[in-house]
């Protein structure tokens, strides 16, 4: 009866996830729930916030009634979800509009325009570059097309800041999530003026900061009678999803990082100083006083559904089903395919091009190819641009020799070896992979049941898989992935030209 528990809550690209830990780390409850992405226009992704508190009280009351315990017992809560996702509120504390993703890559004019008029003073003050995928840039466009969403909106919260405070009626967010608004000066440690001033954003809508594992308020007794959680749980801030989900694998120590294989792919690397490349982006850690880096390829688990849906669903096989039948096939061929490679760049590219306008492709395509070896060259495809991320790293002049990794493409034994075969790094799978998790392990040191967050990782974090880099694979991927960037490079132009041709 004396059990203490607590929950996280993560807002993922598709779905919302509840997790309720004990204090060994282990889950004893935990449920999803699919979110909808509307894509009114191409290049749009845009999410509705209601539907997130929707999922959030369907899933807080499955995951109790697994757990089986009393609302009562859960000691304190917390959150995470994806960066860059501004929520506009009005007077009465109305959402404006719907929520921009991440991926939304509408404003790729005035991210181009705020890097050629103010790119080097940008990265001086912000330590990243503009790109579609900050909040800067996305409320300039707004400001440029939508003038009266920005006239309407009083308050902006980051996304998993909007449904804390469906808990807790507060407003806050921390320093990662201020730090991927691109409004945010890391140096200081508060909103830049400066950076407001270049968009013409007036500084009073933003939130206070605070740090990740403060108590900023309880759960009220409206968000108790809705969600079914006890009014007066306290609630910790928590942060952004890869922060906490690179955290709870275990990746706390300097050098070390994560790998994460889910929507798009990412490398994040922990470290005591931002890069000085704007080839990755730069946040503050959960963990005080250390940084992580990170770089992504967009398209990763996106384009291995989009294979799977458009090419291998067959009659009477579920989506599971099918997945399973195509990595089955992935490992039945030999490394490299047969000479097919595949570079994902479905929806535009992150590390290290920012370029929103490169495409998809697979290259060197034979009769000897069969549908066997595109799930193949998919899997090494994904692992050649996370290879782009880890050298664009390695000229920073960091390392790293392994890394956890996470997310949904994670459960691929075969896709497992094959990351760490082409980084050439050890790669360790935890027990546990999602954001939900970490965003746990901060309630519990926010509420003080652990005494800091790496005590927390160290009572907690245990691993199930490990694959050692196979030597001689390496070598043969790294000529590979040569012809693979290439090939890349040669392709820009025409990528370019493609996507002229598809605006006209």
């Amino acid at each position: 009866m004396n059990q203490q528990y607590f929950i996280g809550i993560d807002i993922g690209a598709g779905s919302l996830t509840t997790m309720i830990i004990d204090l060994a780390g282990t889950v004893v409850g935990s449920a999803s729930e699919d979110l909808l992405t509307r894509s009114p226009h191409s290049g749009w992704s845009e999410q509705d916030p209601q539907d997130w508190w929707q999922a959030l009280c369907l899933t807080a009351k499955q995951a109790l009634a697994q757990a089986a315990i009393r609302p009562s017992q859960i000691k304190s809560i917390s959150l995470s979800a994806g960066a860059h996702t501004p929520v506009l509120v009005d007077a009465y504390g109305h959402v404006v509009r719907p929520a921009i993703l991440w991926s939304d890559t509408r404003s790729r004019i005035e991210a181009a325009e705020l890097k050629d008029k103010h790119g080097a003073e940008i990265f001086e003050i912000a330590c990243n570059s503009p790109a579609p995928t900050w909040t800067q840039p996305q409320l300039l466009w707004l400001a440029r097309h939508e003038p009266e969403s920005i006239a309407r909106a009083k308050r902006l919260y980051i996304a998993k800041d909007w449904l804390r405070a469906q808990l807790t009626g507060t407003w806050e967010t921390d320093h990662t999530e201020a730090s991927g608004t691109m409004l945010y000066d890391p140096g200081r440690g508060d909103w830049s003026e400066r950076l407001c001033e270049m968009i013409g954003l007036d500084r009073s809508i933003l939130p206070p900061i605070v740090a990740v594992t403060d108590v900023v308020g309880e759960v009220t007794a409206a968000a108790a009678e809705q969600s079914g959680l006890a009014a007066g749980t306290p609630v910790v801030c928590g942060s952004s999803d890869t922060s906490l989900e690179t955290y709870g694998a275990g990746a706390v120590a300097l050098g070390t990082g994560a790998v994460k294989l889910a929507t798009a792919a990412t490398i994040t690397m922990v470290s005591s100083e931002p890069g000085r490349s704007t080839s990755v982006i730069n946040y503050p850690f959960c963990v005080p006083d250390y940084w992580y880096l990170i770089g992504a390829t967009n398209s990763c688990a996106s384009a291995h559904r989009w294979l799977r849906d458009t090419f291998f669903t067959e009659s009477g096989m579920t989506g599971a089903q099918a997945f399973a039948s195509m990595d089955k096939e992935a490992g039945s061929v030999p490394p490299g395919a047969n000479g097919l490679l595949f570079h994902p760049y479905l929806q535009g590219e992150r590390t290290p091009y920012w370029d929103p306008l490169l495409r998809g492709d697979f290259l060197g395509i034979t009769f000897a190819h069969e549908r066997r070896h595109f799930v193949r060259a998919l899997y090494e495809g994904v692992a050649f641009s996370l290879y782009d991320v880890l050298l664009a790293l390695e000229e920073q002049g960091k390392s790293m020799t392994e890394a956890r990794i996470i997310g949904g493409g994670s459960r691929s034994a075969v896709w497992r070896q094959i990351v760490a075969d082409v980084l050439g790094i050890t790669i360790i799978m935890p027990r546990i992979t999602d954001a939900s998790f970490g965003a746990a392990l901060v309630a519990a040191v926010g509420v003080g049941a652990f005494p800091d967050l790496p005590t927390a990782v160290e009572q907690t974090v245990s691993t199930v898989a490990r694959h050692e880099p196979d030597g001689h694979q390496h070598r043969h991927y790294q000529e590979l992935h040569a012809i693979y960037r290439d090939a890349a490079k040669a392709l820009f132009d025409i990528n370019h030209r493609l996507s002229a041709i598809n605006r006209e």
